[in-house]
């Protein structure tokens, strides 16, 4: 292959002989293993140095992006900065060092850390109580729409087989309720992105066990007409969803409880810290209104009446859906969030979120198109560039700021606009990191229109330029060989 020598794979660095390790006298008799469990021929194993080791894997790192070292423009979702002192906490041996089956007598402050996060988050969601278990945002999903099928099982009502979702939504929404053993009914957005009322309306009957929906929405946009909704779920019986993947506008500002959502889930690694960019950790804690705590997942920390915390189970919960009490070291940093900014800073998190976004939206409405005009929270959608003349698409840009040393964006979601490009700031950034992304942003729209071939064309500057994402997707190679190597 013609890479740099530091971008090779390890096995390219390999030469017969190179040794950076040995192994340590053996302390036992030699004992005769199986025959069956002997390999036939050595494995393949790359033969290297420890000075090249150590440079092929930190040059390697350099390779990947984070939050550390640049703007990444859709930051809640997947990397939102994350204080030090939240790292520094979680990674403390107190916490690290616990084993998930010690007696509850011996682990007294990590379950009053579990309790005190499930409290405040309560508050912050307006809800009756929390669980933690779910270790990721499907995750609970998953387990709020089972909390919501225990809750309709319990009352007798099993034809309650429906879940209506808005076409804007969240993947995961129908994935989730799919998994739950729901059928999926998709309701329309109106030309504003909100859910449209009237198409909502007839959807509803004794079959729906509920509504799933996201506020602010996939587009940015608040649901103004959800007291309306909520009334009208109600009234048939069903239970209010909310996705909170968009929290983080609300933070402070507006609860889903009093907005009349009667389960909802938070992602505490987007909102709260512990951005899980690379596919973790995470964790998707689930809240209930009250009347619908009993059916939360076991077990549940309760605070009892001599300031002890201790683990409990019913019969009325809808059973265990993680192996104890979800991901630990994710609840520390958020509880460690919380705690830090207090409910002043939580709710200016919640105002600079939306501030970010909104001004970032309208220095770039001059070269990209936006859809849906209009006060936006704390992300918005544009439908590509203005010009579709030059043929310069969303990935083209998308690729393109890889050459300017910046993540790109999602891209080609919510599946509304054809060229979909969601911008997502965060509270986090400063004005200057926003004004050098947004004249970026500028700079590419004009290449797009006195060159586009080099837009077209980008990156050019990246490792690894234009991977064929479909001959990947169809026939990944997924071991080395020498062969794969030279092709």
């Amino acid at each position: 292959m013609n890479r740099d020598f530091y971008s090779n794979l390890i096995f390219e660095v390999s030469r017969p002989g190179r040794k950076g390790y040995h192994l340590p006298k053996n302390g036992f008799e030699n004992v005769a293993l199986p025959s069956q469990l002997m390999r036939e021929t050595a494995p393949e194993l790359p033969e290297v140095d420890e000075p090249s080791v150590v440079r092929h894997y930190n040059n390697l790192s350099t390779n990947n992006f984070g939050v550390d070292t640049g703007f990444y423009p859709l930051g809640s979702c997947t990397m939102k900065y994350n204080p030090k002192i939240n790292e520094e906490i979680a990674s403390h041996p107190s916490i690290t060092h616990l084993h998930p089956m010690q007696p509850a007598s011996t682990v007294q402050g990590a379950l009053e850390l579990y309790h005190t996060l499930q409290t405040y988050l309560a508050e912050i969601g307006g809800m009756k109580e929390f669980t933690l278990n779910p270790f990721a945002g499907a995750h609970g999903e998953l387990t709020g729409l089972m909390v919501i099928r225990a809750y309709h099982s319990s009352r007798g009502d099993n034809k309650r087989v429906k879940v209506i979702v808005p076409d804007s939504a969240h993947g995961t929404n129908p994935a989730s309720a799919a998994v739950a053993g729901l059928e999926i009914v998709e309701v329309k957005s109106r030309e504003d992105g909100t859910v449209d009322v009237d198409d909502l309306r007839p959807l509803l009957d004794d079959t729906v066990a509920a509504v799933m929906m996201t506020n602010p929405n996939t587009l940015g946009i608040f649901e103004k007409n959800i007291p309306e909704i909520a009334s009208l779920v109600h009234d048939a019986g069903a239970l209010l969803y909310y996705d909170g993947a968009n929290l983080n506008p609300m933070l402070g500002m507006a609860r889903p409880g009093d907005m009349g959502f009667d389960v909802m889930h938070i992602n505490l690694h987007k909102t709260f810290s512990t951005p899980h960019g690379g596919g973790g950790p995470g964790s998707g804690p689930v809240g209930v209104r009250e009347g619908l705590e009993q059916f939360l997942p076991n077990p549940r920390v309760i605070k009892n009446e001599d300031g002890s915390f201790s683990l409990t189970t019913t019969d009325t919960a809808l059973g265990s859906i993680s192996a104890t009490l979800g991901n630990f070291g994710v609840q520390a940093r958020a509880l460690a969030y919380i705690l830090s900014l207090g409910n002043e800073g939580l709710a200016e998190a919640g105002k600079l979120a939306t501030l970010n976004a909104n001004y970032v939206k309208e220095k770039l409405r001059d070269s990209y198109l936006l859809p849906i005009d209009g006060l936006c929270k704390h992300e918005f959608v544009f439908d590509g560039l203005n010009d579709k003349s030059t043929g310069v698409t969303t990935l083209n840009v998308a690729k393109r700021l890889l050459d300017r040393g910046y993540h790109a964006p999602t891209i080609y979601f919510p599946l509304l606009f054809h060229e979909a490009l969601m911008i997502e700031p965060t509270e986090t950034e400063s004005k200057d990191t926003l004004d050098q992304f947004i004249e970026v942003m500028h700079d590419i729209a004009r290449e797009a229109a006195e060159d586009p071939e080099t837009v077209k064309t980008a990156p050019h500057l990246t490792p690894v330029t234009r991977p064929d994402d479909t001959e990947a997707a169809l026939h990944p190679i997924v071991t080395w060989s020498e062969l794969n190597s030279k092709s």
